[in-house]
């Protein structure tokens, strides 16, 4: 796949930021340990607030006991490409510091944490996409998630499949999404519509 030909910067960005993305065609080949907590290392290392660190990562493997728990929570539109995924995973973030201090940018963080989790599955080759369409309250519940720690997203992890696999609807959207032009999203001294 051309990259360029679905995206463009407007200024000089090193290229993984172009190739990363979100497709859903996977193979339903498996991802090895190894090179899983190669993802969970990358995000260790991801910025935060007086290095609080609050984000945490519940993972479940296709072909275990698991696995069916975390699938359950998914949205059905979801279920039909994670079907494929070899690793599902919930991110976590804790609302307060150690000291019992809200953190008031935890979920900042936590996505900080994601995005350091995707560009390092991007380099492995891996399809890494994030989702909303599941539901927060079963998972909270299902997952054991204490009180202090908010639900934030889902991961799905696999090897790359073929397109064709994907029902039709899901074909038509299966390729890098553009962004916003710059001046849509960056202002200079105050908010601007």
């Amino acid at each position: 796949m051309n990259i360029n030909e679905f995206r463009t910067p407007e200024n000089d960005v090193h290229e993984i930021f172009l190739h990363r993305w979100s497709p859903r065609a996977m193979s339903g080949g498996d991802v090895d340990e190894a090179t899983l907590l190669t993802l969970f290392e990358a995000a260790r290392w991801a910025p935060s607030s007086n290095n609080n660190q609050p984000w945490r990562f519940i993972y479940a493997r296709r072909n275990t006991p698991r696995w069916e728990v975390f699938f359950e929570l998914l949205a059905e539109g979801n279920r039909v490409w994670v079907k494929n995924a070899a690793v599902l995973i919930a991110v976590i973030s804790k609302t307060s510091f150690d000291s019992g201090k809200p953190a008031r940018t935890h979920s900042y963080d936590a996505g900080a944490a994601w995005v350091s989790l995707a560009l390092q599955g991007s380099l492995k080759n891996l399809v890494v996409h994030g989702m909303q369409g599941f539901d927060y309250d079963k998972a909270r519940e299902a997952l054991q998630v204490p009180d202090g720690y908010t639900v934030e997203a889902m991961i799905a992890v696999g090897q790359p499949g073929k397109k064709e696999d994907l029902p039709d609807y899901l074909q038509a959207r299966e390729f890098p999404s553009p962004r916003k032009k710059l001046d849509e999203i960056v202002m200079q001294e105050v908010f601007k519509k």
